[in-house]
């Protein structure tokens, strides 16, 4: 059955009140109707569904398509939870209820049938009636053919309507400055855990570390599995499968397993899961909304981003993983029972030492200690290019009487060039009697940061490929406030003149 056909046929029946159109599906031996208005298209039963955590047992999964996410129903296990999976010759019915996508299954397609009232019937059902999914029958050829019809706002019930609506028109208005508006880009980390990939944004993340010896707790429990020393504090470790519910009892670690250390408001705890994959760039508008047809952690699912090489990574938001009772839980419970010991209290108190840097822009943020940069000087159009210099160098600039190799970031690691160069800033470093100019975006602020805030770079961005400027810096550091919170790598100079080594002129 063609689908689009229905569209052609409803305007031609819409004169004649008394009859209606509905398109017809095959389930077993049951033949099943919806109306035609609600029906989008047909296609075929996509090669990759990605399972949806915490979804209900008659929900297959999602797939994308043409920039939505496509929950899959499966209408036997609606009414019977041990009816089989889909499978690859099964067809999805896209439905469009309130502007939001929903997928069928059905085995085959039927026909366009244009019904009049007198072949259908209505049927009632008491309240919580899992079959009341079938609004009345449909009469066919003399009655020797009978059709359920479905009704789709009992299909439909998606618990978050209103936050898919809303990402929706967000993703619209942010595509139409998407390529002008190069702020806009962000990272997240992905990872596996309980058979799906799923990503935290990387300001969220602490730390990501191999799995370090856990300590019994009186707060054991299914969640949570046990406690860590992390920077002199006891960090609740949390078996992100179980959190899902998919976690396997007894499930042996592996090498690929991880910890990533991540903050919940004023709280530090770890999700154990199974890998960690990539580092993943999106833009706001790449992350689609999920339609949810449950309420169990529904807050966590920020939706869903598509990456060809990657698949579909359900992406999270952090804030909402755990309730508020969880995370008082783990913080106070584990701060009461295992306080620090005063070593560690002492040397906690010695990291806490303040340092000024100056935060700025290459593509992404960066924090350099203020120590770290003589001045600050606008672009200037008298920098001159001798022959023979290294592709990521501007050319040298006569500053006061020095000459400074002028170094341009975005050259050096193949990002696209600044539209506008004149706008672009120069920190002046030096090294020893040397004097050495690295052009930036701009210049953002110059804070305060204490050194309890400063942490070491996940392993995932230092790779060593060197193909990341990030990839130069082993620390970072956080800033801003709860409400909206940055992490930044700390730009540390010597790292990156000793890489380009020999490659730079000498000072005259």
């Amino acid at each position: 059955m063609d689908m689009h056909e229905a569209t052609g046929l409803q305007a031609q029946g819409a004169s004649d009140t008394a009859t209606e159109l509905f398109g017809s599906f095959h389930l077993g031996d049951d033949e099943f109707a919806l109306p035609a208005s609600c029906i989008r298209e047909v296609v075929n039963y996509p090669a990759k569904v990605t399972a949806l955590p915490l979804s209900p047992a008659y929900l297959e999964g999602m797939f994308t398509l043409r920039g939505s996410v496509i929950p899959v129903v499966n209408l036997g296990r609606l009414f019977r939870a041990d009816a089989p999976r889909a499978v690859a010759t099964d067809k999805i019915a896209i439905l469009d209820f309130q502007q939001v996508l929903i997928g069928i299954v059905f085995q085959d397609t039927g026909e366009i049938l244009r019904v009049p009232a007198s072949a259908r019937s209505a049927l009632h059902y008491a309240a919580g009636d899992s079959h009341a999914v079938i609004a009345g029958t449909i009469l066919q050829d003399g009655g020797a053919r009978l059709l359920q019809v479905l009704d789709p706002h009992a299909l439909l019930r998606i618990e978050n309507v209103p936050h898919v609506l809303a990402l929706q028109a967000t993703g619209a208005r942010l595509s139409t400055s998407r390529y002008h508006a190069q702020s806009e880009r962000r990272q997240c980390v992905s990872f596996h855990a309980a058979g799906a990939t799923f990503a935290f944004e990387m300001l969220a993340i602490q730390e990501i570390i191999r799995v370090p010896e856990l300590h019994s707790s009186l707060l054991n429990s299914e969640l949570c599995l046990g406690r860590m020393h992390f920077r002199g504090s006891q960090v609740a470790v949390v078996d992100f499968g179980a959190l899902l519910q998919a976690g396997e009892p007894g499930k042996a670690a592996t090498g690929d397993q991880r910890i990533i250390v991540v903050r919940l408001e004023d709280t530090t705890v770890g999700f154990l899961v199974d890998s960690v994959d990539s580092i993943v760039h999106f833009f706001g508008d790449e992350v689609l909304p999920i339609p949810l047809l449950s309420k169990a952690r529904a807050a966590m699912f920020a939706g869903c981003i598509t990456k060809e090489s990657l698949g579909d990574i359900i992406f999270l938001d952090h804030k909402e993983i755990l309730s508020q009772a969880e995370i008082v839980e783990m913080r106070d419970g584990h701060a009461r029972l295992y306080p620090s010991d005063p070593e560690t209290a002492t040397a906690a108190t010695r990291k806490a030492q303040r340092r000024v840097y100056i935060t700025f822009t290459v593509e992404t943020r960066f924090a350099v200690e203020i120590g770290q940069v003589r001045e600050i000087i606008d672009f200037s159009g008298a920098i001159t290019t001798p022959p023979g210099m290294p592709a990521c160098m501007r050319g040298m600039l006569n500053l006061r009487q020095q000459m400074i190799s002028i170094i341009d970031l975005r050259q050096l690691y193949a990002m696209p060039a600044l539209p506008d160069a004149s706008a672009g800033k120069i920190l002046i470093v030096e090294r020893g009697d040397e004097r050495y100019g690295f052009l930036v975006d701009h210049v953002d602020n110059i804070m305060t940061i204490s050194d309890s805030q400063r942490f070491a770079a996940p392993q995932i961005i230092r790779t060593g490929e060197h193909d990341d400027l990030r990839s130069e810096m082993d620390e970072m550091i956080d800033i801003g406030t709860d409400a909206q919170r940055q992490t930044l790598s700390v730009f540390q100079c010597d790292h990156l003149l000793e890489k380009l080594g020999s490659a730079l002129p000498q000072a005259a």
